[in-house]
């Protein structure tokens, strides 16, 4: 098809009448991601140098909107629930991680991007540590490929996973928030199953980035480097103050509703944007060792937290 749109207006046109689609109720988060990637494989992105800025502003935003729709005491009994949890994956990952590297021989900053990155949140952890740790260029490529491909398909087979085996809307959420890398996945999958589920999944997923500070201090002892600087999610903090507004503040009532719907809108478009900046080359030069090593992770916290949960 790129043969036969190969006027670059046309594809920026087509391009933007897909985004605005995505804005709209009629497409779930699963179908915006496959609309991005079919774009991305059959056309290609003309927008694809600029997105990877607004695809984590967007992101940002869309979280703090979501922040509109909880109460303060919804969000503490989330964060408690999840705080345990949270704790022992992150450590379980993280030392899998190193031994998963010996074992499949792989260079030492892939494998700790793609330890950080399923043990926190995807994309953000792997950007925070990564000017600690110094990789090439090609090392978090890779690794961004990686974790974005198996948050595509966590999209669409955590909600099949969680509707078989019957799981509540805070066990759902909680498994999300757990289980899935990156924030943008999991608020996705989350949103799909129910509005408890993305409550419990969008707090419970951002109180784990925090986690980003206290692994960033340890990976600058490990990796021996005292002149790097720690990436710190600002955004989580305007969260927070979306959610002080909302409950101590009546008048917000009016204004939430709407803000949550404009969010999620807003979540579908990043995804589109994700899904729009993966092709079938970025897939294909995914290595097998590294590929196997972040799938035995994600199974692993998958399956541990899943079994967790729910006895």
């Amino acid at each position: 098809m790129k043969d036969f749109i190969q006027n670059e207006m046309t594809r920026k046109v087509f391009f933007i009448v897909l985004a605005v689609v995505c804005l709209t109720p009629l497409i779930s988060s699963p179908i915006a991601l496959v609309l991005g990637f079919g774009l991305a494989v059959f056309i290609g992105n003309p927008f694809e140098k600029h997105l990877h800025h607004y695809i984590h502003l967007l992101l940002q935003i869309s979280i703090v909107g979501l922040g509109f729709g909880l109460k303060l005491d919804e969000a503490l009994h989330a964060g408690k629930t999840g705080l345990l949890l949270t704790v022992v994956s992150i450590v379980t990952v993280m030392v899998l991680g190193y031994f998963l590297g010996k074992v499949f021989k792989l260079e030492r900053p892939l494998a700790y991007l793609l330890s950080a990155g399923t043990a926190i949140c995807g994309g953000s952890a792997i950007a925070a540590v990564s000017p600690i740790i110094k990789p090439s260029t090609k090392q978090i490529s890779l690794a961004l490929a990686i974790v974005f491909t198996l948050n595509s398909i966590a999209l669409f087979v955590y909600p099949a996973i969680g509707h078989f085996l019957n799981l509540s809307q805070e066990q759902f959420g909680l498994w999300c928030a757990v289980g899935i890398h990156d924030t943008s996945s999991v608020v996705g999958a989350a949103s799909k199953y129910g509005d408890e589920a993305l409550k419990i999944a969008t707090t419970v997923k951002l109180a784990r980035a925090l986690w980003i500070i206290p692994v960033s201090l340890i990976t600058m002892f490990i990796f021996k480097s005292k002149d790097s600087k720690i990436k710190i999610p600002w955004f989580i903090g305007y969260f927070i103050v979306a959610i002080l507004l909302n409950t101590y503040f009546p008048f917000m009532d009016r204004f939430s509703a709407s803000i949550t719907v404009l969010a999620k809108s807003g979540l579908n478009l990043t995804l589109f944007f994700i899904g729009s900046t993966l092709s079938l080359q970025t897939l294909k030069s995914i290595g097998l060792k590294p590929l196997a090593m972040a799938v035995i992770l994600w199974i692993t916290i998958s399956v541990g937290s899943l079994l967790y949960i729910i006895h």
